[in-house]
């Protein structure tokens, strides 16, 4: 039988160790993007890609893991307390050019800039920093 890869394992994961994090983003837009999209004239399973988590819609809103990967190998404590290993497990860094797969300007899809928009999180408080 075939390991299976990382899987995705959604915000309440993520939402005890970085509760300031998870408070500003479920106010975010990226916590309502799917259902916004779903109540747009026009919509497509395709926008799915951009407003929600996973493909599917499994996963609502664009929660910590549309940026950072599926969390399953990197969110356990022992793995997640250390920067290296949660890198090596599967943590993705975001950098710029990343916001740009949905915030490419095209359509209704906001352009961003690298380093002039930052997450609501970061707006009102330094992001967790690993060791």
């Amino acid at each position: 039988m075939a390991a299976q890869g990382p899987t995705f394992v959604g915000v309440e994961k993520c939402k005890p160790c970085h509760r300031p994090e998870f408070e500003t983003w479920s106010q975010s837009a990226h916590a309502e993007a799917t259902k916004t999209a779903k109540g747009a004239p026009g919509f497509a399973a395709s926008c799915l890609s951009c407003h929600a988590t996973t493909p599917d819609g499994s996963l609502e809103g664009v929660q910590c893991e549309a940026c950072h990967g599926p969390g399953s190998q990197y969110w356990p404590i022992p793995v997640m307390m250390h920067r290296e290993k949660s890198v090596a497990a599967g943590l993705v860094l975001p950098a710029p050019g990343m916001c740009n797969r949905c915030h490419d300007g095209q359509d209704h899809h906001k352009a961003v800039e690298w380093g002039a928009f930052k997450h609501d999180h970061r707006e009102k408080r330094q992001a967790v920093e690993l060791p």
